[in-house]
């Protein structure tokens, strides 16, 4: 199978685990970029813990649930996000002021967007989770 988006891949697969009830999932390819999305995930209380799988094919993560995801996904196109404009994407893409997290892309390393503005930097939107 071809993968043309594989964070988008492995959002879709947390958010099908999660809907599930399932204890734990496997995310695969296990890319830098998604292992940092799931240390900031993990961080913030959404998954328990992950742990990386060599399998000689791009290897996998292993993801241990907590059953606190009730919305996770991709944001795509990879949008541009100042720091000024971060409450407008707050809006389109999370339930209400102060649940879930937007994942960005900053000079400073992948952050939620809570230490974005605390660091002051913007970036570019990766994903959300709720």
């Amino acid at each position: 199978m071809a993968r043309q988006n594989t964070v988008a891949d492995a959002m879709s697969t947390l958010k099908n685990a999660s809907d599930t009830g399932r204890a734990e999932c496997v995310v695969q390819p296990a890319g830098r970029l998604i292992g940092e999305l799931l240390r900031i995930m993990k961080e913030a209380g959404y998954i328990r813990e992950y742990t990386r799988i060599e399998d000689g094919r791009g290897g996998q993560f292993k993801v241990v649930m907590s059953g606190l995801i009730n919305k996770c996904g991709c944001i795509s196109p990879r949008y541009s996000v100042s720091l000024d404009e971060m409450e407008y994407w707050e809006q389109l893409f999370l339930p209400s002021k102060n649940i879930g997290m937007l994942m960005i892309s900053t000079s400073k390393g992948v952050m939620g967007h809570h230490d974005a503005r605390r660091n002051g930097v913007g970036g570019e939107l990766l994903g959300y989770v709720y």
